[in-house]
């Protein structure tokens, strides 16, 4: 008997660029969009690398740890780079922006993450895109973790390069990934000597066999379970609504921080105000005393399938995160978590109040979705 996943007729070109017009749809864009055959870092490299070289400068934004990659690949490429550093707690603003370009004329490229999935904050790109834009450097944005759960509008922010993954708020595959390429960009890579060529890293190979090619044959034989995947995803967010899904998602975000306040213990929110908190995944604070990776093994011990992790790195003894994207952004995933976490805060001698938070939770959640239908 075959498998389903074995012996899959071959994607031919015309089925991708048909996935490639749904995600581009999904973004709202009339850019050039590109499917990437692999987990979004290798987009996002390839846009550093393509977009930076010696004698260009960059301002980049760190507000998580994927920030501070971006800052290693610019320098890597030989580029100037001006780190503007936010505390993980709250956002970048306009402003900072701003006063950072003015600061650094010289400045031609800004890599910002749009949300932050480890650290649970979200920037206003919005506002953070007129500023860019008015400066005139080439604009790049990690919008792996905001599509899907957040407005994303490339086109109309003046985002340059705009890189999504299917892994997270779309309810996708981890194993392929895409960006929208502005012209200018595609101007500035053509540019670049450095900028790679007959590599898989390459955008400009998509670009001139792929894209001026006119769509007819592939660089080469896509990744069929992926992309078959990634078409899945798109369908379904077709069919539940693009509104819906992003509601969704903040009804989640206001329902988890609504909850964990509610239910005492010592449990305070990461990202100090809501505005700035990523509608993904939220962010706690462990109390005193607690280490926040015991805290989140005992709440796994009790239910493997809860969405809970720890932070990463130095924050794996203080931060504790909650993963509502995708299937997990729904109130039953999240009045899960909170009970966990409520009784294994329990075995700390910690008093709790679960009920206390299941109703502040789902009052959140009524009070978020009704206001989306107004």
């Amino acid at each position: 008997m075959t498998h389903p996943f074995l012996n899959l007729a071959p994607l031919t070109a015309s089925h991708f660029a048909a996935i490639e017009r749904r995600v581009a749809a999904l973004l709202s864009t009339g850019q050039d969009v590109v499917i990437t055959q692999g987990e979004a870092l290798l987009p996002l490299e390839g846009c550093i690398r393509s977009g930076a070289r010696p004698g260009s400068a960059a301002l980049n934004v760190v507000t998580g740890p994927y920030g501070q990659t971006f800052g290693n690949w610019l320098r890597d490429c030989g580029a100037a780079v001006v780190d503007l550093e936010v505390p993980f707690h709250t956002a970048v603003t306009a402003e900072q922006i701003a006063r950072a370009l003015e600061r650094h004329p010289e400045i031609d490229f800004v890599s910002l993450v749009h949300a932050e999935a480890a650290t649970g904050n979200t920037n206003p790109v919005a506002e953070i895109g007129e500023v860019v834009r008015a400066h005139g450097a080439l604009f790049m944005l990690d919008a792996v973790a905001s599509v899907g759960a957040e407005p994303l509008l490339p086109d109309a922010w003046g985002v340059d390069l705009c890189v999504i993954g299917a892994q997270k708020a779309m309810g996708g595959p981890a194993g392929v990934s895409a960006v929208s390429v502005s012209e200018r960009a595609w101007e500035r890579f053509a540019a670049n000597p450095a900028a790679p060529r007959r590599s898989y890293l390459s955008l400009l190979d998509w670009k001139e066999r792929w894209i001026d090619g006119g769509r007819r044959a592939l660089l080469h034989a896509p990744a069929q379970l992926e992309m078959l995947a990634l078409e899945a995803c798109l369908e379904q967010i077709e069919a539940e609504g693009l509104d819906t899904l992003t509601t969704r998602h903040a009804a989640a975000a206001a329902a988890t921080r609504a909850g964990a306040m509610a239910l005492g213990g010592g449990l305070t929110p990461y990202v100090h105000e809501a505005r700035y908190a990523a509608p993904v995944a939220t962010t706690l604070r462990a109390p005193a005393g607690v280490d926040a990776s015991d805290l989140v093994a005992k709440a796994l011990a009790a239910d493997p399938s809860l969405p809970l992790i720890a932070g990463g790195g130095a924050l794996s003894a203080e931060m504790i995160r909650v993963n509502h994207y995708g299937v997990d952004a729904a109130p039953a995933a999240v009045e899960s978590s909170l009970a966990t976490l409520g009784a294994a805060l329990r075995e700390y001698g910690r008093e709790v109040d679960p009920e206390g938070a299941r109703r502040a939770a789902a009052e959140a959640w009524r009070t978020t979705a009704d206001a989306s239908r107004k």
